[in-house]
Parts: structure tokens; sequence; C-alpha cells
């Protein structure tokens, strides 16, 4: 078995293999460079614990350093993608929590939002059904979202009297679907369709229920194929320059392309192209 903390795979300077990673909390595997999460209580619309949301944390910091891992697919067990934080696992013992207590948790759980937009892996999410809550925070963390038409997508804080600020929403989803149609969905809590959701830019496509993990993984594999450093480098600059100038952006993406000019990936891709053939990518 392979834990997260203390692997017996480490490699020079600490790098990690999870292909043997072992989840306690969800099913985790991972083939040809390609991590499958799959979240996986679909009796009950594969809602989150307080463990689970520890588990994710803990995983998406450990796939920073994870040199089999080149991309990432979640997604949820059955007919629905995930309904968020457990009622009587969460909700509940919740009300009985000190201020302390509360801030400790709502800190893990945005952590876990921190975690997947630092791990260096593009993150896919396949997307069927309920997606609400803490769910609808896991796919907004996702870098691209697959949807069905029957997905319905709600941020619903405020319907148990919760502010719709919570994981990083009021940051992250107006940068996907506009400022307007954020605070609309933040106020009111309602599901946004699969249809809606497309259109507003929160699904990349929407496909059948039943095409739609297949979608994301032929995406997945696509992305496992090319140079994944420069995806993480990518990855890095699509975060970090939301806090930056214009001028300032430029100069970071300066210094970040001269890094990538550097790899052997880029070399590779250069003698591809002179000799008529498709690059084959190593990530390094």
């Amino acid at each position: 078995m392979n834990h997260l903390h203390g692997q017996p795979h480490a490699l020079p300077g600490h790098r990690n293999l999870l292909a043997g990673y072992t989840a306690r909390h969800f099913l985790f595997a991972v083939e040809e460079g390609v991590a499958t999460l799959t979240l996986n209580r679909p009796e009950r619309m594969n809602p989150l614990t307080f463990d689970s949301y520890a588990e994710l944390r803990d995983l998406f910091r450990a796939l920073a350093t994870a040199d089999d891992v080149k991309t990432v697919v979640i997604l949820g067990a059955g007919d629905n993608f995930c309904s968020g934080g457990d009622v009587h696992e969460i909700i509940g013992p919740l009300t009985r929590l000190d201020m302390p207590g509360l801030l400790t948790f709502t800190r893990m759980t945005g952590d876990v939002v921190k975690a997947m937009r630092a791990c260096p892996q593009p993150v896919i999410a396949a997307i069927d059904g309920i997606c609400a809550g803490a769910g609808a925070m896991l796919a907004l963390a996702s870098d691209i979202r697959f949807g069905t038409e029957r997905s319905k997508t709600a941020f619903l804080f405020t319907r148990v009297g919760l502010a719709g600020c919570d994981m990083g929403a009021c940051a992250l989803l107006p940068r996907v679907i506009g400022q307007g149609r954020a605070a609309e969905l933040l106020y009111t809590g309602r599901s946004m369709s699969g249809v809606e959701g497309e259109r507003w830019g929160f699904f990349n496509s929407l496909h059948a229920p039943q095409d739609v993990l297949a979608a994301a993984h032929a995406f997945a594999r696509q992305l496992a194929t090319g140079p994944t450093f420069a995806h993480g480098m990518t990855k890095k600059m699509l975060q970090q320059e939301w806090n930056m100038g214009v001028d300032e952006a430029i100069e970071a993406e300066a210094q970040a392309q001269a890094i990538c000019m550097a790899t052997n990936d880029f070399h590779r891709a250069y003698h591809a192209f002179v000799a008529k053939e498709k690059p084959a990518f190593e990530g390094d």
C-alpha cells in the first residue's frame, strides 16, 4: 500500500509515485499517466465527509510531486457527481462546533480547492446529475468541465443560511461565468442546467450521460501525451496572472517561456518538426 506521507517509492528530489496509492474514502487509479478519482457513495449522491475532505486535500497536495500522474479525471459514481457535504456526517456536527472548530473546518475545505489549483496536473471533471454545494466547488476548481444536459449545478450555500462565499466561490465563479451570472447563482442557490452551464462557459462541452466519462478520459489522455512540464507551467500562469497587471503578466510569461525553452521537450518538438514526425514528449 502506498501512503501519501512517507511513500516507499520516493524518487530523487522527493518525487513520488501515486499509482500504488490506495484511497480510503473514494476510488483512485492511475493508468497511462491519467489518474481517475471517483467519489464513490452513489446511494447518497456521493456526499463528502470530514475524512474525505481531508484525504482529497492530502492527495491533491501529493500530486504536486507525482511523476507518474500527468492528468486527473474526477467524477462521481452512478448518475450524480457530488451532492456536497453530507447532511448527517458534516452539517449536523457543524451545528455543535465552537468558532475555532468551525474555522478549522472551513479552512480545510478551502485547502482542497487550493490544492487542486496548485497541483501541476490539469484536472478534468466529468459531471452528470447533481453537482451541488462543495461538489460544485470541486467542479469549479477543476481546469476543464465536461457535463450532460441533465447536469444540475447549484452553489446552494444560501439555502442553508450560509453565505455564497464558500471555498473560493466568490473569487472563482465570476472569472468562469461572469460577475452578474455568478452573483445570481450565489444569491439564489438555484440550479444551473447543463445547457445553461455550457452557454455560460461553465462547461467546456456537453455529452450524453453514457459518454461524458469517455470524453473526459480521451481529453485527459491527449494532454497526458503532451508536454506535461509545459502544461504545469501553463496552469501555474493561469492561476498566478489573476493577481498581476498586464505588464507584470507579460514579464512572468517571458520568464516561464524561457524556462520551457530549456526543456528537452522543446528540443524534441523542434527535431520532430524538422524530421516531419510527431514529437514524443516525455515531460522533461
